[in-house]
């Protein structure tokens, strides 16, 4: 290859892929939290409408423990999501932090669209509200930019060097 073909210095092509990819990964971490609080809000509004026994189902303790648990998870997505970009935008090592946002955000969001898949009940599986497919699309985040098990061996190989370096 002529030396006119490389992008960059010669010998930097995988460092260079990993930080471009610990963006994306960091991206899709927020890009997951994007789906959660549209279908929270869907929740919200259901719950509200839909009436069980003469009550509306928001009403009802189980669902608003469903409700609660949503918005904290994506409270926390958010959370995670943002001070990692902060950290990457100052030119931190946010190896970990990367791992940890794509993680714990597709999961959140696959936690999210069962649970108002639940707060739906039938409607919510079958086709026409848009719930169903919220359910469908989302899955595919636990998959791209590494596979949550992916993310998995990431953060505890990141702990356990840590954990070597600075000692019991």
């Amino acid at each position: 290859m002529p030396e006119s073909s490389i992008v960059g210095k010669a010998g930097d092509g995988f460092r260079t892929m990993m930080k471009m990819l610990n963006k994306q990964r960091v991206n899709l971490a927020a890009l997951s939290t994007g789906p959660a609080i549209r279908m929270l809000d869907e929740a919200i509004r259901y719950a509200l409408e839909r009436k069980q026994s003469g009550r509306a189902i928001g009403e009802f303790q189980l669902i608003q423990a469903m409700l609660a648990d949503c918005k904290v998870e994506i409270e926390a997505a958010r959370a995670l999501s943002l001070e990692t970009a902060r950290k990457r935008d100052r030119g931190e090592d946010v190896t970990m932090e990367v791992s940890l946002c794509k993680y714990y955000a597709p999961e959140m969001c696959g936690r999210v669209a069962d649970r108002v898949v639940q707060i739906f009940g039938g409607q919510g599986y079958v086709k026409g509200l848009g719930i169903e497919r919220f359910y469908r699309d989302v899955r595919a985040f636990r998959i791209y930019e590494g596979t949550s098990q992916i993310h998995q061996l990431n953060i505890a190989r990141h702990l356990l060097k840590t954990a070597r370096h600075e000692g019991p």
